[in-house]
């Protein structure tokens, strides 16, 4: 038997990590990191087991020195926070091994601060590292042979997390993307063909995450529509468990912008309860795309702006991600994105400049030009040199344009266009539910309207600024006069949550206080 501890380090501040406004909801952490709780899934009953996430609680190096292994996983963006961890382990003679995004693709980082390396997938080759730990013989590097067949997962250990601690429990349906983004890694980790859970599977993770009373749930698929016809599939199977339980939960989710395209899977999306989608849109520039083979953003259809707005229409709201860089990008690219957010209705857009990963195409390329700052921290806060414009034009245009997103009158007159003007309806599944269930109806609207004011007066007595403030009370009391529906209500507290939490990223970005919010 072994005693294990599987460690997630914590995250940088950062965009999606919402630690500004965490503190409002009662929260310590956005979301749980989907794999500790696999593996712990994957491990043998005979040894003991300990999850530490460090966005919840502070790792016990007392307790990691009395285990016969120490795991540590993790992404790019946690990649200095790992090598601390890992520096400190060693200090105390710890068996470490290491898995996760970075280490499988930078697989000499860590050097020889961690004595085992997983490379890619590991539901086969954990389960046979344990074997080979028990019989005395194991190797360097594990990494398996082929992609995991995922009709055999588990559903993850959330018992073993604090899960009261999550903003969003998170679950995953599918792996792979069909497409071939040179820039993105998900097509080197986990390849181009999707492979996708039963409902059988999912249904039972679902019922995981109930058991632990959340509300919002994250399908953590990295594109949840590369394959639309089995995806359909599986949805007909969530709206029956959804009806089945009276809809306990509210999805968000990630897909390629196509599903624009697909009326069917729009409504089984919204049929589903899934209220918001957040899309890789990278770049109004038709160029850029067609140059980092975005291909599937220049589809016929429409201009992408038209694709969002039909996305919107069928009741879901677009979060988008957005990409500052390319080499067909000059300084009108600010502008330009500027312009497409707000034709958009887009209020939530994640912004970052250019990086490349090891092992993308996107790396191979720019190593092959030696335009490729190799430093750990690069100036400027990307790896990558640009073509047609300075590193500082790069960087400070970047910083420009996230204090013009988040400026409360554009960010506000952002969201104010798609839920007032426009009057998205959201949480369709749900609604279409309430219709035929008063009483739930009723409860439902009413936990939904006590939450929103809830959070709205934390805002108005905990948000130092007089004047934001003053801007969330304006914007609430406006939300309800014009719309005093619950779960609108409810959206716009969280949104001004959101809101706080992106002023003070960027005045760090404007005091060159943060990593530029960038992987690298």
């Amino acid at each position: 038997m072994a005693d294990i501890v599987l460690i997630n380090p914590r995250f940088e501040i950062s965009f999606w990590g919402l630690e500004h406004a965490l503190p409002f909801i009662g929260k310590r952490a956005a979301l749980p990191v989907a794999a500790l709780p696999l593996l712990a899934a994957l491990t043998p009953p005979q040894h003991r087991l300990t999850i530490i996430d460090e966005n919840i609680d502070p790792i016990d190096f007392d307790r990691c020195a009395k285990a016969d292994i120490v795991g540590v996983t993790g992404m790019v963006v946690q990649r200095r926070r790992m090598r601390e961890i890992l520096t400190e382990l060693k200090r105390c003679g710890t068996f470490t091994v290491v898995g996760g995004p970075w280490v499988s693709v930078s697989e000499d980082y860590f050097g020889d601060l961690a004595d085992i390396i997983f490379v890619g997938e590991a539901e086969e080759t954990w389960p046979r590292f344990l074997i080979d730990w028990g019989e005395g013989h194991i190797v360097r590097r594990y990494e398996q042979s082929s992609n995991t067949d995922m009709s055999g997962v588990p559903a993850p250990r959330f018992d073993l997390l604090k899960m009261q601690h999550y903003a969003f429990g998170s679950v995953q349906f599918s792996r792979g993307c069909p497409f071939q983004c040179e820039f993105c890694d998900i097509i080197v980790v986990f390849g181009r063909r999707p492979r996708i859970k039963s409902s059988q599977q999912i249904i039972a993770e679902l019922e995981a995450l109930r058991r632990e009373h959340l509300s919002f749930a994250f399908i953590v698929d990295d594109n949840l529509i590369g394959n639309k016809r089995v995806i359909k599939a599986i949805l007909h199977d969530v709206i029956e468990w959804q009806r089945a339980n009276g809809f306990p939960l509210t999805f968000v989710t990630e897909a390629s912008i196509d599903l624009a395209d697909d009326d069917e899977l729009m409504q089984l999306m919204t049929a589903a309860n899934i209220a918001v989608v957040f899309v890789g849109v990278e770049s109004p520039n038709e160029d850029a795309l067609r140059e980092t083979r975005k291909l599937q953003n220049l589809r016929r259809g429409g201009s992408m702006v038209d694709k969002v707005h039909r996305i919107q229409e069928a009741g879901m709201e677009v979060w988008a991600g957005m990409i500052l860089g390319f080499d067909r990008d000059d300084e009108r690219i600010f502008a330009a994105h500027r312009r497409f957010l707000r034709e958009a209705r887009i209020s939530t857009a994640m912004v970052g400049m250019l990086s490349a990963i090891p092992k993308t195409p996107l790396y191979a390329k720019l190593a092959a030009a030696d335009r490729l700052d190799k430093a750990d921290e690069p100036e400027g806060g990307t790896n990558v040199l640009p073509l047609n414009m300075s590193r500082d034009t790069l960087t400070d245009g970047y910083i420009r344009l996230m204090a013009d997103l988040y400026d409360a009158e554009a960010y506000f007159a952002r969201l104010d266009d798609l839920y007032i003007t426009q009057r998205l309806w959201p949480e369709r599944g749900w609604r279409r539910f309430a219709e035929q269930h008063p009483w739930q109806r009723r409860s439902q609207e009413l936990r939904r309207f006590i939450e929103a004011v809830g959070l709205m007066l934390r805002l108005l007595a905990q948000v130092p600024e007089k004047r934001l403030r003053q801007i969330y009370r304006s914007r609430f009391t406006h939300v309800l006069r014009r719309r005093p529906d619950p779960s609108v209500l409810r959206i716009y507290a969280i949104k001004c949550a959101m809101h706080y939490h992106a002023q003070r990223l960027v005045e760090a970005l404007q005091q060159r206080r943060s990593g530029l919010l960038n992987t690298f």
